[in-house]
């Protein structure tokens, strides 16, 4: 008899402490699922900053619901691109024009109503590229959606007039011009992690981070909107990994050994969401502050420590290198349009800081 009182009392002792245990276990997961970040006054992660922000999270849970009476073209799994890789191997997608329908696509993503930022630095002569950036993306860049694009340049007075479409819109910011090309380049990931925290994550769903010296050509859209993307370099699509330009050199933190790599990615764009953006440019800051403080630069800058981190933070969706082409390389067989292209010029000449 007082061994059942004794078993009974061990019972409501056992589920009482299982209950108490699933609370915690679920107070803590939808914690994590709020993703609140805290911000310090100077932008860093600072959990016991007196300022506390919901900052760089927002509610993104949309169906991807076509509309009906719609009509598209038959999907097939036996048809579509057969000349070129169109998923990674962590089953990313790689976006090529014949891979999606854009008509559809639009259908979906233009009710869902997101508002995207674009950064964009036009510093020293590099002022001259931003009339025919801005008014060839006003035709072809993310038509239907919301955009606000971030011009950074030490020229506010020369950023020209561009009629804008409705929800479109621009933001001048000042800078001051480097010493050396490679410091600009450099200093971007720091510039775009501040606008992230003090602007963009108030206002924007995604992001993309755009060179100047470009022109768009053909529809760049909703296609290519994902949690973290990536696009592979037009030099080295068709190149295997020991020939790309990673930073070889371990003693910085882009080192990636030479048996190691998936793609060599372009530094000239790179997005996603905001959050995910954000937590890219930090990282890259980070390390950049590191190998400076080591007196190393990376080969290639910024763009060294892109593919460090897409090497190990994988994209959620990676474009072709028909979403920034350049223009000196020609039309290949693969290409079936261009969509983005940098411009042909002379470095030596605009690079006036070499």
């Amino acid at each position: 008899m007082q061994l059942n009182s004794f078993l009974r009392i061990g019972t409501l002792v056992l589920c009482a402490l299982m209950a108490l245990l699933g609370i915690i276990i679920f107070g803590f997961y939808t914690s994590t699922l709020s993703c609140s970040i805290s911000l310090s006054a100077s932008g860093g992660r600072s959990p016991s900053s007196p300022i506390q922000e919901k900052a760089l999270c927002k509610n993104r849970s949309r169906q991807i619901a076509s509309p009906q009476g719609f009509s598209s073209k038959q999907p097939s799994i036996m048809g579509g691109r057969s000349d070129v890789v169109t998923v990674t191997p962590w089953l990313a997608p790689i976006v090529w024009e014949g891979t999606f329908d854009p008509l559809l696509i639009d259908a979906i993503y233009r009710p869902m109503n997101f508002s995207i930022a674009a950064t964009v630095f036009a510093v020293g002569k590099y002022i001259r590229f931003l009339k025919d950036f801005l008014e060839t993306a006003e035709e072809h860049f993310m038509v239907g959606f919301k955009v606000h694009y971030h011009i950074f340049t030490d020229q506010p007075d020369e950023v020209p007039q561009v009629s804008m479409g409705d929800g479109r819109n621009i933001s001048v910011h000042h800078i001051a011009k480097l010493n050396r090309w490679q410091d600009i380049s450099s200093s971007r990931m720091r510039i775009i992690q501040n606008l992230i925290e003090e602007q963009v994550h108030r206002e924007a769903d995604y992001i993309f981070c755009l060179d100047v010296d470009t022109k768009f050509h053909f529809r760049w859209g909703a296609e290519a909107l994902d949690q973290l993307v990536a696009q592979i370099h037009p030099w080295f699509y068709d190149m295997s990994r020991n020939q790309f330009t990673y930073e070889r050199r371990p003693i910085s933190t882009a080192y990636i050994p030479q048996d190691k790599g998936d793609f060599y990615y372009i530094g000239a764009m790179f997005g996603g969401m905001v959050e995910d953006v954000h937590r890219l440019v930090q990282t890259c800051c980070r390390n950049l502050e590191a190998d400076s403080a080591n007196g190393i630069e990376a080969a290639w800058q910024e763009e060294s420590h892109l593919n460090w981190y897409l090497l190990y933070n994988k994209p959620s969706k990676v474009l072709s290198p028909e979403y920034l082409w350049h223009d000196q390389r020609g039309r290949t067989e693969v290409m079936k349009v261009i969509r983005l292209s940098q411009i042909i010029k002379n470095n030596a000449e605009v690079r006036e800081n070499v």
